[in-house]
């Protein structure tokens, strides 16, 4: 378990960010009266997904390879970050849709069914709690490997 320790920490800190993101998305209004901008306002959380990506392999670089890593254990790395991130992100939903915005799917709900974007029916099914979580968890795989073998690349060190 120690030999994961700074993937641990930073999947920590990743979940963290990403609770904090969510309060700070509710004060917005795009969870509730600016809930047309939330699409595109979320995607700025990548700026920060990929920070925290880059600091993690940094801290892996410095403390576990004596400042030298190679893009392989760099990937490799970011691969088990993204592992433990994905198994984090049920509980880092769970929190996000009871505590800090529970009223989130109704208002979603009502707002794509209004605007003629989904019926009520497809509404319902996509967004909820048990989706959300499937959403997060791939989610967090996918684009977590896809952004370790990009920062790898770059941290990388000989």
């Amino acid at each position: 378990m120690s030999k994961y320790r700074i993937e641990i920490k930073w999947a920590v800190i990743f979940a963290l960010a990403t609770l904090l993101w969510m309060v700070f998305e509710k004060s917005m209004g795009w969870h509730d009266v600016l809930i047309e901008k939330h699409a595109i306002y979320t995607n700025f959380f990548a700026i920060i997904a990929v920070a925290v990506y880059v600091l993690a392999l940094l801290d892996k670089r410095k403390v576990d390879y004596n400042g030298k890593m190679s893009w392989k254990q760099g990937f490799i790395s970011g691969i088990i970050l993204s592992v433990i991130i994905a198994l984090i992100s049920p509980l880092t939903q769970y929190i996000t849709s009871t505590l800090i915005t529970p009223e989130y799917f109704t208002n979603i709900i009502n707002f794509v069914v209004d605007s003629g974007k989904m019926d009520q029916e497809a509404a319902e099914s996509y967004f909820n709690l048990k989706s959300y979580i499937l959403q997060s968890l791939f989610g967090a795989l996918t684009m977590g490997i896809v952004t370790s073998a990009i920062v790898a690349f770059f941290v990388k060190k000989q």
